[in-house]
């Protein structure tokens, strides 16, 4: 049998889903999420690290609270991840000078430069994966991905 037969035998037919736009996200998920952990293992960041670390970096006065619900992480999650990271020396909790019973999150010295380094990466690492998208069609599927991802709990 050839590779090309092989494969052909192998592929399923994924017509019952193949219109299902959640179907289609997931499995463009997968692809890119290979595609980050190949490019992020490297510096030893998982996706939520990676989300966490650019909120931080744009968001000075961020809390654990705010991360959280920016990510969809609950509470005790969110505590051990920040957890980890303060372990391995990215960011840190810094009691609030407005109300002492809350805690901001700030990035460490090396966590400036973790995510340094990192937005190098992510600003080209998507491209290969992409390839076969215009400009316009990529910035197209971001803002149709960010519509559906702000429209959670909408009622038609």
């Amino acid at each position: 049998m050839t590779g090309t037969t092989a494969a052909a035998m192998t592929e399923l037919d994924s017509s019952r889903v193949a219109h299902l736009v959640g179907y289609a996200a997931t499995r463009a998920s997968i692809t890119l999420r290979k595609v980050f952990a190949q490019h992020m293992e490297p510096l030893g960041l998982k996706i939520v690290e990676f989300s966490i670390l650019m909120l931080v970096a744009q968001n000075p006065q961020v809390n654990q609270k705010q991360l959280g619900e920016a990510l969809d992480i609950s509470a005790p999650n969110m505590a051990v991840t920040l957890d980890r990271m303060v372990e391995c020396g990215w960011v840190e909790r810094v009691r609030s000078t407005k109300d002492r019973r809350a805690q901001h999150i700030h990035l460490t010295a090396l966590g400036v430069q973790l995510v340094q380094r990192a937005e190098k990466i992510a600003a080209t690492m998507e491209a290969p994966a992409l390839a076969m998208l215009s400009a316009a069609e990529r910035a197209l599927l971001i803002e149709l991905l960010h519509k559906v991802a702000s429209g959670r709990g909408g009622k038609r």
